[in-house]
């Protein structure tokens, strides 16, 4: 019930604006679930009705059906409570977090790799100075294949391997991960 409320002047509910940012918001919620495979949204807590329903908007390729079958989710969506709506925000944002976490890993993998190619012994003893564990001489002799490899022209096996090393190393909790 919208108004003001005769003892406190208060108003009773939320602006129309205030509603429209919110279903807004829900539509564009929708539009993400339908970006995602089947795969990921089988990760998400969704009801079964809504599952159906946003396979059912993946499956319609033609613009204007596709608008109208978002708006259809969204209205369906909006009809759920708040609190699976935002478990459903919370489970997609958690997933984004690991993805950008597992792309900033391999990017200091490979630049790991491509310190030890280019500076050599300087690279190489920071890197043992930082994870004291590893194997020396097996990453020594990674690094003299994959330069052999490099100045021979040949398919970079050692590299790759070099590349899955760095990556293991960097992942284990506890350890400083310097560059």
């Amino acid at each position: 019930m919208r108004g003001i409320d005769e003892d406190s002047g208060e108003y009773l509910g939320p602006s129309r604006s205030q509603q429209r940012r919110e279903a807004l918001g829900v539509l564009e919620l929708g539009e993400r679930l339908a970006a995602l495979s089947p795969a990921q949204l089988q990760q998400l807590p969704l009801p079964e009705a809504l599952l159906a329903q946003v396979l059912e908007t993946r499956r319609i390729t033609s613009h204007i059906a596709r608008k109208r079958q978002l708006a259809f989710l969204a209205k369906q969506m909006r009809r759920e409570d708040d609190a699976t709506l935002q478990a459903i925000r919370d489970a997609l944002e958690a997933g984004g977090e690991a993805a950008r976490q597992e792309t900033a890993l391999l990017h200091r993998a490979e630049a790991w790799r491509e310190r030890l190619l280019a500076d050599g012994d300087a690279a190489l003893s920071e890197l043992l100075d930082a994870h004291p564990a590893v194997d020396r001489q097996h990453l020594r002799q990674l690094v003299r294949n994959a330069l052999e490899e490099h100045r021979r022209g040949k398919p970079p096996r050692a590299q790759r391997e070099l590349f899955r090393l760095l990556r293991e190393l960097l992942e284990q909790p506890g350890i400083a991960n310097r560059e």
